[in-house]
């Protein structure tokens, strides 16, 4: 038998739930924003704004990114900017359990019934959209057929799998990492040199002469030991400022990592044993930017294919890792091997409660610092690259391999106390060797006078820039 909302809770209290959320319908400001703003704001502001197309804008990332308050970030400006009448903009979060039970159309009645339409245009937030059944549905038929509003949601754990009524087509993703180190640095009010300059791309630095390099490394050492904090605290911005790096990784675990583990793998993928799927979870964990054979991983957690299979899709779409295959042909690209970047280089060290002690693990160390730079490297071009990591016939292997406009990008991360010699780097000679395509390779070093053009034995130069300016720059 169908039951009414009314028969379940009234919605006079419903809308008192959604007027919290909704200051703004009651004439209040927004307390607590920060002033500054995430890079990606505005691409989100400008769909907002002006939408290239008639689709809805996904905001897709792991939890406390930072979705909500860029959301609520464009409403402030729509309000005040925009003259946008306050009524017409309703935000909602479907983490809320009382408007996950009313669903998206019952939270929208609702304000409409208490809250009548001027006919203006209206905006739509919807935070955690994956908590609502056949989200895909909705969207598509909001987006065909009430082509007054304007929808934008998000999610921390979108499922990988597309019913009949999808919304392909109707939706524009902006998938949102964990801040970079450089808006790290802005929400820490840590203060950049003007000697070093805001970069257009990490190969425009080939183009500086070596003299500017070193003033630029020198002028970046302050910023050293900040970087450190960063692999070690995390790019959550509710983490960044907390100083007592135990408690940071602390919170990291409980308030981030478990919740999407425990509560989301079960109330969205329908997840059963959570105990396997953390033994998974912390086995990728101890292989965070190395090579996982899939076939080993089962034997030693004693798992069958399918069900590691299904955890590792689960944490891809909850934005917990990414996943890289190999860059290869023929029988080599069909072994179940591939590699894996965790969403934030802390991840690791704050599940295997490594503290401060991580910065004297070199293993572990150059791990989390080829973690972060991935990170970087797939927010910055994730729209237009597709990557990959290298393994050659001579069990020689390069660590990422960006495919650019028909180029291909080598980068290698060595984040060793001396300084890179060509030994260190037969495996980016034997990739440029045999891929013509092969771009200027990427060097990313530790030691900041370990930096500028650097011969590759009789193939191309490659570029060398310390790991700090590396993430600072992207």
């Amino acid at each position: 038998m169908f039951m009414k909302i009314e028969d379940i809770v009234k919605k006079q209290e419903v809308f008192a739930v959604l007027s919290q959320f909704n200051p703004w319908w009651h004439g209040d400001t927004m307390k607590g924003l920060p002033d500054w703003k995430r890079t990606v704001y505005s691409d989100v502001r400008q769909w907002i704004t002006v939408p290239a197309a008639a689709r809805a804008l996904v905001i897709s990332g792991a939890r406390q990114a930072g979705k909500t308050t860029i959301f609520l970030q464009c409403i402030q400006d729509l309000i005040r900017t925009d003259k946008v009448n306050p009524h017409q903009v309703l935000y909602a979060t479907l983490d809320h359990p009382l408007l996950k039970l009313v669903g998206i159309q019952g939270i929208i009645d609702i304000w409409r019934e208490f809250i009548p339409d001027d006919g203006s245009g209206e905006y739509l937030f919807i935070d955690e959209i994956q908590y609502s059944p056949k989200w895909e549905t909705w969207v598509k038929h909001e987006t065909d057929f009430a082509k007054g509003r304007r929808i934008a949601v998000t999610g921390s754990s979108i499922p990988l799998t597309r019913g009949e009524e999808s919304a392909f087509g109707r939706t524009h993703t902006i998938r949102m990492a964990t801040m970079s180190f450089s808006e790290y640095l802005k929400i820490c009010c840590i203060q950049v040199s003007d000697i070093i300059p805001v970069m257009p791309s990490l190969a425009a630095a080939v183009d500086l002469p070596q003299g500017k390099l070193l003033n630029i490394a020198a002028a970046a050492q302050p910023l050293q030991a900040h970087f450190h904090d960063y692999l070690l605290k995390s790019g959550f911005p509710q983490l960044a400022k907390i100083e007592d790096i135990t408690m940071a990784q602390k919170l990291l675990r409980e308030d981030i990592i478990d919740k999407a583990l425990k509560r989301d793998m079960t109330a969205v993928f329908g997840v059963r044993n959570v105990l396997e799927l953390e033994q998974t979870f912390l086995y990728l964990c101890l292989h965070d930017g190395g090579i996982v054979n899939l076939t080993q991983l089962c034997n030693s957690l004693g798992l069958k294919r399918p069900t590691v299979s299904n955890f590792i899709d689960f944490l891809e779409a909850s934005h917990l890792l990414y996943k890289l295959k190999t860059f290869s042909f023929g029988k080599e690209a069909l072994r179940p091997k591939f590699k894996l970047y965790l969403a934030d280089s802390a991840i690791s060290g704050s599940v295997l409660l490594k503290g401060r002690r991580l910065l004297e693990d070199t293993v572990r160390l150059g791990a989390a610092v080829e973690n972060a730079f991935f990170k970087h490297m797939i927010s910055r071009y994730s729209s237009n690259a597709t990557f990959y990591y290298w393994h050659g016939k001579r069990n020689l292997e390069v660590d990422i391999v960006a495919e650019i406009d028909g180029t291909l990008q080598p980068f290698e991360v060595k984040y060793s106390q001396s300084s890179i010699q060509l030994s260190d780097l037969q495996g980016m000679v034997e990739f440029c060797q045999t891929h013509e395509r092969a771009a200027c390779p990427v060097i990313v070093t530790r030691n900041l006078d370990d930096i500028g053009m650097m011969g590759l034995s009789t193939t191309k130069p490659a570029m060398r820039i310390p790991a700090v300016l590396a993430c600072y720059w992207l």
